[in-house]
């Protein structure tokens, strides 16, 4: 099949720059200015890691831009992009906070912030919502409000934290049920690469290339070999910024591990697999059955033969503007993507446009900007 438009694009995963300030504003009065860090200015979230800090290093010319709805307005018609489901920046770091009124606070705070500066302004502008994952009942209650009241897409999972057990543990079974009754997105979500055993590694690229992907294999196979996709058969869940090889390595890794460790289970814990099935055919058919979503940039080595293994139905193009790049280098790695022989038009178009669609249930509204 091929699209009768294959030019449409939805981009799975664009980045806000918080305003701080702004942020502050929606937060009750009793906790402005009386954490250490915000009392000396600066941010409510915490730190990424230190892995990101007290270091130098270059970065590609109009990379991390400072940018607002006017600039991502900017961005979306130079790209011809036609819509942008934006995530956080520095609540990458938000599975950090210790503390379970502040993430529940801040995380309400947020949320109106990002509706009230992004998706109250055009219908361009999707959102992905923080959730306080600190206390699981309440990121369900704050789930619900969001996407009922404020109109979320959902809300983002980060892949690590300071307090965080593993994400198929019976403690964010609240929460998804939440997102299944609701039928909203959950996307995990990468950024701190702290206590991966790289806390002294040198120079900082090492870290950031492997971090994204590390995190998201445990996530993943948290929620796998736990069963969560069988517990909750109308959950959908996201990975991205981590490319898609790390999926192919899940799959190898985990058909050939689970056939000879099969975990004895005497209170039904962990997944089943039907007979004659294996780890493979389990992961493609959740695959399949639109459980399963991975954000791809489009210049990925390794994307058509991804594509090959498991079809195209789960990939997402994310320009991750405005971290590492900006309109040039996103439209450089459109034009990869398009100009990949190994992808036929209806592979291209299922990424570029209809599986964010899917994945986000957006409406057609969301994504008549760039073509009106």
């Amino acid at each position: 099949m091929t699209s009768a438009n294959p030019q449409r694009i939805i981009d799975g995963d664009g980045h806000v720059v918080e305003d701080i300030a702004a942020i502050l504003g929606h937060m009750p009065r009793e906790y402005v200015g009386r954490s250490f860090s915000e009392a000396r200015g600066k941010s409510p979230f915490p730190p990424i890691d230190h892995l990101h800090s007290a270091n130098r290093h270059y970065t590609p010319e109009g990379a991390f831009a400072v940018v607002g709805p006017e600039g991502w307005e900017d961005f979306l018609q130079d790209v011809r992009i036609d819509a942008t489901v934006l995530y956080t920046s520095a609540g990458l770091a938000f599975g950090k906070i210790v503390s379970r009124d502040w993430a529940v606070e801040l995380a309400r705070a947020y949320n109106n912030w990002i509706h009230e500066t992004y998706v109250a302004r055009s219908p361009r502008f999707q959102a992905m919502g923080l959730l306080p994952l600190q206390e699981p009942r309440a990121a369900a209650e704050e789930l619900r409000r969001m996407v009922e009241e404020l109109g979320l897409c959902g809300g983002m999972l980060p892949s690590t934290g300071a307090n965080m057990p593993h994400l198929g543990s019976e403690r964010y079974w609240p929460l998804y049920q939440e997102a299944e009754r609701l039928g909203c997105a959950l996307g995990i979500h990468g950024g701190g690469h702290e206590g991966m055993l790289m806390d002294d590694l040198t120079p900082y690229a090492p870290v950031n290339a492997l971090g994204h992907p590390m995190g998201q294999m445990i996530g993943f196979a948290g929620i796998i070999f736990n069963g969560v996709l069988d517990k909750f058969p109308g959950l959908r869940i996201g990975f991205l910024e981590a490319g898609c090889a790390w999926l192919l390595t899940c799959l190898e890794r985990f058909t050939g591990s689970w056939a000879s460790h099969v975990q004895y289970d005497p209170r039904d814990r962990f997944l089943k697999l039907d007979d004659n099935m294996n780890m493979t055919d389990y992961i493609c058919r959740h695959v399949d059955e639109d459980r399963i979503f991975v954000g791809v940039e489009g210049d990925e080595l390794s994307i058509a033969e991804a594509v090959r293994v498991v079809g195209n139905k789960p990939f997402l193009f994310s320009s991750d503007y405005p971290h590492e790049v900006d309109a040039a280098t996103c439209k450089h790695e459109l034009q990869e993507l398009r100009d990949n022989d190994e992808l036929n038009d209806d592979d291209k178009d299922a990424i570029l446009f209809r599986n964010a669609q899917r994945f986000y249930r957006l409406g057609e509204g969301a994504a008549q900007g760039a073509r009106g």
